[in-house]
């Protein structure tokens, strides 16, 4: 917020103090309720809720040193003001924006440190053009900045790759829903974060700026109530572990999937995971893991080829039923992960396989 010109516009200040005040109780929201409003039946994760939650009360920070230091401290001199307060963003909205978006993935712990650590240097920056009153310190902030993005986008994209394989190992029809959100979700935020970082001081970026506050807020409380939870956290093996090939496993595993899995059509329980199937069947999931690898097949493609099986027996049975509807009962709960495991597995998509056979 700079100067006179924000404080002459009511419409701004509503927009602005609207910003302030929708953090506030987004944050206080995440924190003290338990059950979801948007998605009453998803259980999200409380790690997350809480890392949201401060993220939000960053946001709420920004806002006031913004304020203040525009308007009642150094509101005549632009240069120590905009890289203070542009110091002030990146070690504590920037670095909380990336810790949330690594808690959505929920195959490991990811360290967070690092990415609050390498901001460092552009505090560093901002104190040596304050003390010198050099306005190359601006350009330097901002050349730091643009690198650590480019690091944390290439090491986001190499933590989705490990999420989708841990998905593939663990869930059936998860993989594609999960990865693609969090990634749509990262490129909305990058491309947002790259118009606020332009903001110099113009009216029409001020009130840019604030639209995208609230897109923010929105989007973070989104994800949030609509992430459920995939594992506890004492279960979840690092995507990089491969189970221990050396374990004496059960001989009997395979009669066991073949009686409670296949018998009992376990496979059509929707967002059944490795963890749940093993519980079902009296074993764990190091041993279930190490049967699918000694089997050549992974735990997705297992209950991916029952599930297919079964939309084909019931097509057979029915074929005046839609897609949709047999995909359902067949335990897909997402129709385009069907979709898209059915061309896999058949080589056609489901439209013209369901013509040809009807």
């Amino acid at each position: 917020m700079y100067g006179r010109q924000g404080l002459e516009d009511i419409l701004f200040l509503m927009l602005y103090g609207g910003a302030g005040f929708l953090a506030v109780a987004a944050g206080l929201y995440l924190l003290l309720r338990r059950n979801n409003a948007v998605a009453s039946g998803v259980n999200s994760p409380l790690i997350l809720r809480r890392w949201t939650a401060a993220f939000f009360g960053s946001m709420v920070l920004s806002h006031i040193w913004w304020y203040v230091l525009g308007n009642v401290w150094l509101t005549d001199d632009k240069l120590v003001r905009y890289m203070l307060t542009i110091a002030l963003d990146r070690i504590t909205l920037v670095p909380l924006a990336f810790a949330v978006l690594l808690r959505m993935l929920q195959d490991r712990e990811r360290k967070l440190w690092p990415w609050f650590f390498l901001h460092i240097p552009v505090v560093l920056a901002a104190a040596w053009g304050i003390a010198t009153r050099n306005e190359g310190a601006q350009t330097v902030m901002k050349i730091w900045q643009i690198c650590v993005m480019v690091v944390f986008g290439g090491y986001y994209i190499r933590s989705l790759v490990q999420y989708s394989h841990w998905l593939n190992d663990n869930y059936a029809d998860l993989q594609n829903k999960e990865v693609w959100q969090s990634l749509l979700f990262a490129s909305c935020l990058f491309a947002i974060y790259s118009v606020y970082g332009s903001n110099m001081g113009q009216m029409l970026m001020e009130y840019l700026s604030q639209v995208e506050s609230f897109l923010v807020i929105g989007f973070f409380l989104w994800r949030v109530e609509t992430l459920d939870t995939l594992e506890e956290r004492d279960d979840v093996m690092p995507v990089d572990v491969a189970p221990v090939p050396t374990v004496n496993i059960p001989e009997n595993i395979g009669k066991l999937l073949e009686r409670k899995c296949e018998g009992d059509k376990l496979y059509l329980q929707h967002d059944l995971n490795l963890r749940q199937l093993a519980l079902a069947i009296g074993t764990n999931r190091t041993y279930l893991s190490s049967y699918f690898a000694q089997q050549g097949e992974t735990y997705n493609a297992y209950i991916n080829r029952l599930r297919i099986d079964y939309f084909i027996r019931l097509y057979r049975e029915n074929p005046t039923a839609t897609a949709q509807q047999l995909s359902w009962e067949s335990g897909y709960s997402c129709y385009s992960t069907f979709a898209s495991v059915f061309k896999k597995m058949t080589g056609t998509n489901v439209t013209s396989w369901m013509k040809k056979n009807r």
